[in-house]
């Protein structure tokens, strides 16, 4: 038990200790360490060894063990590309502001420390990892204009050997290694780089070079002790360039930013898959846990992203720190705060502080949840007002804002809301975060005027340290709050990459309820307000799952109606009609001289098909006219055998034509509209119309093709496999859309290149070419019930295959045969031929996706290579489990969920929904006794059509409101189809009118009938000031339509009529409907009549509802009005 003790005790040590995302560690066998390590978190420390020494790849880990890489550097190798790119944003930022942030230094001298048991974060361990992807201990680097030298091992030596080159090209220095033998000092080796010091300062007028430094990294071992002291004692100027590596390391580049999105999301899933349910169960189960014990559970399940249903490689995850867990009255909201071997406490008014952080690439990430158990009136009102200033700090986080400003928003807040809790605010609302847990120079603080930066990244951490309590007892007497999020700064709007772990009072918020009847019922009088997340412990009040959906439903209107809310403020008015740009007549030239005219003995009417020109004869002359700006040509013929030929020309200012440019740039020119020929002969009058029909209709190909190639993206140039990488392939596909051309079609060969795919068949011009960096979405679909096995490729740009310009593209192959019986009689089920085709069906169909499938996996292999994370790419598959029917387009077909997307990739044309950017999707037809339901999924892009899935069986309703929940995707449910653009018109217009009343919630008619029936048994003297009397809504016609019209209308108009009707069952009415159909000989009414005879009948015979729609408080239901259409 000593030993196990004094392990702890060991490793508590060292996690007080400032945190560094690089794991410093001495190296020793694991059977020579010492019994008392093998235990708790030391075995840990090992653990990472073991990974680190293991791992391949640009990872941003230290080297192999003694710092050095492994035999013959063959298992770890430099991002050149990365390297070029960084190294040249590096001489860069140092050239252009060397007297800022460089102390005007000549060159820049960078000390690595060796390794260690500390977990820290050391500037030079980071640039070496931004730079090199890999950390290298005692390793010296100086940076110079036209040299780099670095002092390190022979095995370090040989892995920086292949930076030489690309440093010259993308810098024009030379990199000088110097090799330290094993048992020397390196004293010779470091006057060696002094004196190319100044030698080169000297060559650049320099003769007292300014030499930058770390000041802030002290020497550690004797190798940097010896390199200081000689430094310091040398000619030299010193100036510490801290400042300037921390601009540098600032503004993040889109890799970079991936790492932290990912490690985000690691952190905030851990959060809420796994800390969220293990504190409730604890709870719950009323049993003892210490905060170690959850630490280390917590960090296990951050190291293994599996756990919480993360598709990270564990290899390249890591903690930031140690998980901290703290409640009881004890608090540290600093960042060395560490977790106790104090049981959790989680009584009546307890609180629960959680914090984690994790790292994806080397990239840090972090965020803190607060946990009210039985929360009395003060800690609620103090927690709403941090949440407010939490919130206050994210949204100032804008560029151009200054740093201080974030920090002055969130104590503006609670100056104003609760001014008593000010003094207990943090001095600080976070740092910035990145390679190093904390960027100081990026400070949340009220002191720090630097400007903000589209791509910084930062920590916003915000809290109340040591609150009184109104309590006596001890462990809750005091307590804290600390709420903290990732948050990316963007060009408009911040990103809150943590959000998927919410902070929502009814989230954080739980309850005991096993106080008196008395004390209960205080408590809700008191404490309406505060509505809390679950109710623990009480078996008869547990929610049903209807109900934890509605509340996360909730949750989620509210966290979209915000995010609408910044993106709506943040966009500017766009203008355009979204026509392309028009051919100009004045571009279209038949003969550039007259010369070029043929000439012609007849006055007849010519077609000129290699100059694309039409030759009328016109008052003698031969006028020519290209076939472009012929509308139509058309020919009749009278009974004497007369043809007459009529053409009708293009002209400005058309309705078909409105925005040629010459209508403004030729405003006083007479154009010709029509012309009409007579002609004696039937024949050559329809030849000459069918020649100009096919002359245009070549033409009219041809341009309209050109003009789809204009507005192409320019693609990268694909890099075909070498000798050293042979190409992954598949043969025997068909690709969609087919290529053009009336030949038999062919199938081809699909290949994986370097850096993109190539298709290609036995025809030189069908080949299709689809790069990496252009897929957004890839997909392998098997076949299970389908015929077919697919590669589908949703893709960022349009792409041509053949003539056709397209952003999907998909390669399969048929699994099984078409055969024909030519005797045409059945075959009995215990034919063996039957038996036995059948067997070879199945044989070829699971070869074929097996074959498939490793096709998939080595790509994916492929795109985990470092040059490909930035890209995020990964075959998905579909969720067949989760599938439904529906009429996306004209057809029906089986649309089927994916963990990014809602696909239909069988029937054409493709469904590829990305769900990241729909804002909101609305259940349509929902009851009424409907067979069917109809899915409107609003884009996040207003100006962007709705997608429409109709005809969903309403048998899918439940497991499609599950999954759209699971997804976090926000669903409302209508009675009734939406006119859908002149609501998203409305709403771009008056983005403010829209928040103000209340967002998306007028589509909550649920919400809204509640509303207006508590009204009218609350207040029943109650009008609104905005609601019209009942005659003036009489008088208005039936053309004026809401969103909440419906069956209720009627019903409010016939309660006079039918006070004490009973209703009827639809079928009932369904079957009345039919028999007054019959005798009134109704079959010769329209379509509309008879569903407006339905409704009315349907809502005259229903049983009367009390409740007035149209007296509602018009501070719950919104005031705006859309338009609806009833269009099934």
């Amino acid at each position: 038990m000593s030993s196990l003790k004094s392990a702890r005790e060991r490793v508590e040590k060292q996690s007080r200790r400032a945190h560094s995302p690089f794991l410093h560690f001495s190296f020793s066998p694991y059977n020579e360490l010492p019994s008392r390590n093998r235990s708790c978190l030391t075995c840990r420390f090992w653990r990472f060894l073991v990974m680190a020494e293991n791992r391949n790849g640009n990872s941003g880990k230290p080297l192999p063990p003694n710092g050095n890489a492994a035999k013959g550097g063959s298992n770890y190798t430099i991002n050149l590309v990365n390297f070029e790119k960084r190294i040249k944003g590096f001489y860069s930022h140092w050239e252009k502001n060397k007297t800022d942030h460089w102390g005007a230094s000549n060159a820049l001298a960078i000390a690595t420390p060796p390794a260690s048991d500390d977990l820290r974060y050391l500037k030079s361990s980071a640039l070496n990892v931004w730079l090199l992807g890999y950390e290298f201990p005692e390793t010296i680097m100086v940076f110079m204009k036209k040299e780099i030298h670095f002092l390190c091992t022979q095995r370090k030596a040989s892995l920086l050997e292949t930076i030489k080159k690309s440093a010259k090209e993308a810098v024009g220095a030379d990199v000088l290694i110097h090799v330290k033998p094993k048992n020397d000092d390196g004293t010779s080796l470091m006057d060696e780089i002094f004196r190319a010091i100044s030698a080169r300062s000297k060559s650049d007028g320099h003769d007292n070079p300014i030499i930058g430094y770390i000041a802030k990294e002290l020497p550690e071992g004797k190798l940097l002790e010896t390199w200081t002291e000689k430094l310091k004692a040398s000619d030299f100027q010193l100036c510490d360039v801290t400042n300037g590596f921390s601009e540098l390391f600032a503004v993040k580049e889109d890799t970079e930013i991936t790492n932290v999105k990912k490690a985000a999301f690691l952190t905030a899933s851990v959060v809420k898959h796994f800390v969220v349910p293990k504190l409730e169960k604890i709870i719950d189960e009323e049993r003892k846990v210490s905060h170690f014990s959850l630490m280390n559970d917590t960090e296990k399940a951050i190291l293994d992203p599996a756990k919480v249903k993360v598709k990270l490689k564990a290899e390249n995850v890591d903690i930031c720190y140690p998980p901290i867990f703290q409640s009881g009255g004890e608090f540290n909201l600093k960042p060395n705060a560490s977790s106790n071997d104090e049981n959790l406490y989680y009584d009546s008014t307890s609180v629960i502080i959680c914090a984690i952080g994790s790292r994806y690439n080397s990239y840090c990430s972090n965020i803190a949840r607060t946990f009210l158990i039985d929360a009395n009136a003060m800690q609620s009102k103090a927690y709403n007002v941090l949440l407010k200033a939490h919130e206050a700090a994210i949204n100032a986080l804008k560029p151009g804002n200054k740093v201080s400003s974030v920090y002055q928003a969130a104590v503006a807040v609670v100056e104003r809301d609760a001014p008593e809790f000010a003094s207990f605010l943090t001095k600080s609302a976070g740092t910035g975060i990145g390679l190093e847990f904390r960027e100081m120079s990026l400070s949340l603080s009220a002191r720090n005027d630097r400007i903000l930066k589209a791509g910084m990244v930062f920590n916003v951490s915000l809290g109340f340290q040591n609150l009184q309590a109104e309590t006596k007892n001890p462990k809750s007497e005091k307590f804290s709050l600390l709420l903290a999020d990732t948050v990316i700064v963007n060009e408009k709007a911040a990103e809150v990459v943590t959000s998927i772990s919410s902070k929502a009072v009814k989230d954080v918020a739980y309850s005991f309820n096993e106080g008196d009847e008395e004390e209960e019922h205080a408590k809700v009088k008191g404490d309406e307000a505060f509505s809390s997340k679950a109710t623990l412990r009480s078996d008869n009040q547990e929610m049903s799952k209807e109900e934890l959906r509605r509340q996360h439903q909730a949750e989620l209107a509210r966290q979209k109606n915000e995010e609408t809310a910044r993106r709506l403020a943040g966009a500017g008015s766009t203008t355009g009609d979204g026509r392309g740009s028009a051919r100009s007549s004045s571009d279209l030239i038949a003969y550039k001289n007259v010369n070029d005219i043929p000439q012609s003995r007849e006055l007849m009417i010519q077609i000129d098909q290699k100059n694309e020109a039409v030759l009328l004869p016109i008052y003698g002359c031969m006028v020519p006219f290209h076939i472009a700006t012929v509308k139509s040509v058309t020919s009749q013929q009278d009974g004497n055998r007369t043809c007459y030929i009529r053409i009708i020309f293009n002209v400005p200012g058309t309705p078909f034509n409105p925005h040629d440019a010459n209508s403004m740039k030729f405003q006083g020119s007479i154009y010709l509209k029509e012309v009409s020929f007579r002609s004696k002969d039937p024949r050559h009058s329809s030849e000459v119309v069918q020649l100009i029909k096919t002359l245009r209709r070549h033409v009219t190909s041809r341009e309209s093709e050109r003009a789809e190639r204009a507005t192409l993206v320019t693609q990268e140039k694909l890099q075909l496999a070498g000798s050293k990488f042979k190409p992954i392939r598949l043969s025997d596909l068909w690709i969609r859309p087919p290529f053009g051309g009336r030949g038999r079609k062919l199938t081809g060969t699909f290949e994986a290149h370097v850096n993109g795919f190539r298709y290609s068949t036995s025809r030189p011009d069908e080949r299709v070419d689809v790069m990496y960096g252009n897929i957004k979405h890839a997909f392998f679909q098997p076949a299970e019930k389908e015929m077919i096995t697919l590669l589908h490729f949703h893709l960022h740009n349009h792409i041509m295959v053949g003539n056709k310009k397209t952003k999907d593209v998909q390669f399969y192959v048929e699994v099984m045969d078409v055969v024909q019986t030519l005797g045409g009689g059945r075959r009995s089920s215990n034919d063996p031929d039957e038996i036995e085709e059948e067997q070879r069906e199945r044989d070829r169909k699971n070869r074929i996706n097996m074959e498939y499938q490793n096709f998939v996996n080595r790509v994916n292999d492929l795109w985990g290579q470092p040059q490909f994370r930035g890209l995020d790419l990964e075959f998905d598959q579909p969720l067949r489990e989760l599938g439904f029917h529906g009429v996306p387009h004209k057809a029906s077909a089986f649309i089927v969920p994916t963990s990014s997307c809602l696909v239909e990739l069988i029937e054409t044309p493709f469904l590829v929904i990305t769900l990241s950017e729909i804002e909101i999707v609305n259940l349509e037809r929902v009851g009424l006794g409907q067979k069917n339901f109809d899915m409107t999924i609003v884009f996040k892009d207003f100006k962007r059509d709705v997608l429409r899935i109709d005809s969903i069986p309403s048998t899918s309703l439940d497991a499609i409101k599950e999954w759209l929940d699971t997804t976090d995707l926000k669903y409302y449910e209508s009675r009734l189809n939406l006119n859908w653009r002149p609501i998203l018109k409305t709403i771009t217009d008056d983005p403010e009118k829209f928040i103000e009343d209340g967002g998306w919630e007028f589509l909550n008619l649920e919400a809204s009938d509640s509303d207006s029936e508590n009204s009218v048994e609350s207040d029943q003297g109650y009008e609104p000031s905005d609601v019209q009397s009942e005659s003036e809504s009489e008088d208005e016609g039936d053309d004026s339509e809401s969103l909440v019209e419906s069956d209720e209308d009627e019903e409010d108009d016939s309660e006079g009529d039918s006070e004490e009707e009973k209703g009827k069952t639809w079928e009932e009415l369904e079957r009345e409907a039919s028999n007054a159909d019959r005798e009134k000989g109704a079959e010769s009414d329209s379509e509309d009549e008879r569903k407006r005879r339905k409704i009315k009948a349907f809502g005259k015979s229903r049983v009367p509802d009390r409740r007035d729609s149209r007296r509602i408080p018009p501070a719950k239901r919104p005031k705006m009005r859309y338009d609806v259409s009833l269009s099934r």
